[in-house]
């Protein structure tokens, strides 16, 4: 047996893992780093990257058979399936070496390519390897939730992590699960020539504004995808090719392929957390808001952590502990400026409250200002004026953003910055934004909420009279 003593080990080479593995190492503490899987976890291999990839294949299939209203004739935009998840591996690669075991070990990492498992409140085996850390993190990350439905494991199905693998282009693809990662996957497939139906519990995008949800829902539906909301898959049945889905109301849905995209589980299971004393929760490991377990010299970060499952939380909460493992500084993960998209098109982005919570929190002193991308120059040049953003302003400053349309995925980090340190919405206001940009969205949402001030003031109006009748 290898004993290894360690200032720091992290269980999970994903995006949490990776980025306290960078930055602890380059501070000079002592690394090790377990991964079992694929070197840069979900977000890499399963996750964000080739899902942005495959929507981008999709975008350009549906840029040409669009093309009309820019006085260029229109194409066909046939999509070859096959090229597009070439293209998805491709991209993969490219961003692969940035996450690699030589890069790491390069960086000074000891890299052990095994799973861990607590065998005691200070010791972790991997392999031959038991290894004895000062420190040690769980950033395990989570895995496609596949619920029990009757039939569904005599039938194939896909997740998140199979579908890049599929190379003959579904000819009817049944998505279960109606939040991002369904409706990403169904628009990407009907830009790609397939028939979509996506059945969902309860509202499609539920978890966002409704109001902004409902613009990128009656998108997809202009551009085929049938959306079943308030209805369960209760049963499913067929065979390769020929999939059915029964609903709670007894309806059948047929299709030839079945992609399951209902959540997430965190992934704990091999890592014998009783054995450290460290407790659970019904998303996952137990934290306070340092992101310590009960086990006290263990964390637990990310998607491990059960709260927000985004890959930009898993590197925020890597700062978030680096601060107190390091340097022995008080620090806390805080989620209110943390922002949301959903990579549909339009995109859907969303940080802090969003209007209902912020009504209930806040009541009738909150003001929500408006803006249409129907009113911005650059939108519409480029034809892209469907959306809107919302703010949330409550005495002065932001409390949350909403905004559907392009590049709402770019334009929600100044709300995110807003949040973060407290600005006040005359702060943005004050910035100036190059003309014509999209981001002028933001500055234009900004002055909207100081207009009625200036414009509709009879006390400025009263001032600028005296001004302009008595100062020479």
């Amino acid at each position: 047996m290898n004993r290894i003593k360690t200032d720091i080990l992290i269980i999970g080479a994903g995006s949490g893992g990776l980025s306290v593995a960078a930055g602890a190492v380059q501070m000079g503490a002592d690394v090790t780093l377990l991964e079992g899987h694929k070197m840069g976890g979900d977000c890499l291999n399963y996750g964000c990257v080739p899902s942005k990839a495959l929507i981008a294949s999709g975008k350009a299939a549906w840029a040409q058979r669009h093309s009309e209203k820019y006085g260029v004739s229109d194409a066909a935009g046939n999509a070859d399936y096959a090229a597009a998840k070439e293209h998805v591996q491709g991209v993969i690669a490219q961003i692969e070496p940035v996450d690699s075991q030589e890069r790491f070990e390069g960086l000074g990492v000891r890299v052990i390519r095994e799973f861990g498992q607590f065998i005691s409140p200070t010791e972790v085996q991997a392999g031959d390897s038991v290894i004895t850390a000062r420190r040690t993190v769980i950033a395990t990350g989570s895995s496609p939730l596949v619920p029990p439905i009757p039939g569904l494991d005599k039938v194939p199905y896909e997740t998140n992590e199979t579908l890049w693998e599929l190379r003959d282009r579904p000819d009817h693809l049944l998505i279960v699960g109606g939040g991002p990662i369904g409706m990403e996957m169904a628009q990407a497939h009907v830009r790609l020539g397939s028939k979509v139906t996506v059945i969902e519990g309860d509202k499609a995008l539920g978890k966002d504004d409704p109001e902004l949800a409902a613009v990128v829902v009656n998108q997809l539906r202009d551009e085929g995808v049938v959306i079943e909301e308030g209805t369960t898959a209760d049963e499913i049945k067929g065979r390769a090719g020929a999939i059915e889905v029964v609903t709670r109301d007894r309806r059948s849905i047929k299709g030839s392929h079945l992609l399951m995209a209902v959540g997430r589980r965190t992934n704990t299971e091999k890592l014998n957390l009783e054995a450290a004393g460290i407790e659970t929760t019904k998303t996952g490991v137990k934290v306070d808001g340092g992101l310590r377990t009960s086990n006290r010299r263990v964390y637990a970060i990310g998607d491990a952590a059960g709260g927000m499952q985004f890959t930009h939380v898993a590197g925020y909460h890597a700062g978030v502990i680096i601060r107190s493992m390091l340097f022995a500084l008080p620090s806390k993960a805080k989620t209110a400026h943390i922002p949301r998209v959903t990579y549909t098109d339009p995109e859907l982005a969303q940080v802090g409250m969003t209007e209902a919570q912020a009504r209930k929190e806040h009541g009738i002193r909150l003001e929500v200002v408006r803006f249409n991308y129907d009113h911005n120059d650059r939108a519409i040049a480029e034809r892209k004026t469907t959306g809107f953003i919302k703010v949330m302003v409550y005495k002065g400053r932001p409390v949350g953003a909403s905004i559907v349309g392009h590049q709402a995925g770019e334009l929600i980090s100044l709300w995110a910055l807003a949040l973060a340190n407290k600005m006040k919405m005359s702060q943005i206001a004050a910035m100036v934004a190059p003309y014509p940009t999209i981001g002028e969205v933001n500055k234009r949402a900004a002055g909207a909420y100081f207009s009625p001030r200036l414009f509709e003031n009879p006390t400025v109006k009263k001032i600028v009279g005296l001004v302009q009748r008595y100062i020479p």
